[in-house]
């Protein structure tokens, strides 16, 4: 009897301070704890609350730094279920908010549509807020290639996070991003060909010296003829960045193809996949492991994202309509995600 009335009076005492920690929380958190100091008192390991349907912040501590992702999991998700993991990586200056937003990008809507896990890193930010945020995607860009940021080691330890309640494969997790984003994409098909089957990179080349993936990825690379940032023949354009040192002399649209179609054994000549009015697309085959290195590029539509839903501000290209970036991306990977790759 005494030493149930002890049990009873440290229950109290931890749903006391409970309370009090609640205090400081929003009534989200504060029913959280109730939950899982319920769970405790039964013996359940509750869920974390990002494995049901709808976007959720997840954070995790790596190299010293505090990170973050949005994480959108359909509506056709099921906790145990394998499913397509899609990393969409934002451009230089923006974060994981400005790429999940769907009026911009059109991403969940895709998502909740093809029924995959798409998740949105956030890049390197000095600000509190995690505003104007980079990614060091090897010689490219701002902050986080100055400070050399570790962001292949944060998506390593992404993935090894959600992977604890997610069920992922690297047959199905791929990454595709805008920009910078599209550089980092690269940089995970250089340094994490291993978890990584194929990337979708829009409106940003390769930034690795040197690039040595141990396993076959498959490249798709979306570029308008008149991107004014990242130039389609090589070079920053005059609406790079403000502060030239802050980017690099972008390679060029074809050098980045012709290295991995090099790099991967794939035939030299490539194949007219589809020719519709303002764009095509033309794909190396015979890639190792089954590996494809497609190009499509628009001829308009400037630095954006082709197909995408929202209109751009101020003088800027609006994205081209001759296709959808968001398509290509989607149907490249489910063909590479068929193919067993070897090496």
């Amino acid at each position: 009897m005494r030493r149930q009335r002890v049990t009873h009076l440290l229950w109290a005492l931890i749903g006391s301070l409970g309370l009090s920690l609640g205090l400081s929380c929003d009534a989200a958190d504060a029913t959280g704890w109730r939950a899982r100091l319920q769970a405790q008192r039964e013996g359940v390991t509750p869920r974390p609350a990002w494995t049901t349907p709808g976007t959720h912040r997840v954070e995790l501590r790596h190299d010293g730094l505090t990170r973050h992702a949005l994480v959108h999991l359909p509506p056709g998700f099921r906790p145990g279920q394998s499913t397509s993991l899609v990393l969409a990586f934002h451009g230089g200056g923006g974060d994981a908010a400005y790429m999940a937003d769907d009026d911009r990008y059109g991403l969940i809507s895709l998502a909740d549509r093809e029924n995959f896990v798409i998740v949105f890193p956030s890049g390197y930010s000095r600000w509190p807020r995690g505003k104007l945020a980079t990614w060091n995607a090897g010689d490219c860009c701002g902050d986080a290639r100055d400070r050399q940021v570790d962001d292949v080691g944060f998506v390593r330890a992404l993935l090894q996070h959600l992977g604890r309640q997610i069920p992922i494969t690297p047959q199905r997790t791929f990454a595709m991003g805008m920009s910078n984003g599209a550089m980092m994409s690269y940089r995970l098909a250089c340094e994490m060909s291993d978890a990584v089957r194929a990337i979708a990179a829009v409106a940003g080349t390769e930034a690795m010296t040197p690039c040595q993936p141990t396993h076959p990825v498959g490249i798709l690379h979306i570029h308008a003829r008149d991107d004014s940032h990242v130039l389609f023949d090589g070079g920053a354009g005059p609406d790079a960045f403000r502060d030239a040192r802050k980017v690099m002399d972008f390679v060029s649209v074809p050098t980045t193809i012709s290295r991995w179609v090099t790099r991967q054994h794939c035939a030299p000549t490539a194949r007219r996949t589809l020719e519709v009015p303002g764009a095509y697309c033309e794909t190396h085959e015979g890639c190792e492991g089954g590996a494809e290195v497609k190009l499509c590029v628009t001829a308009s539509g400037g630095h954006a994202w082709p197909g995408a839903p929202g209109s751009r501000l101020g003088r800027k290209a609006p994205p081209s309509p001759a296709l959808s970036a968001n398509a290509q991306a989607w149907s490249f990977f489910q063909a590479q995600s068929q193919v067993t790759r070897s090496r």
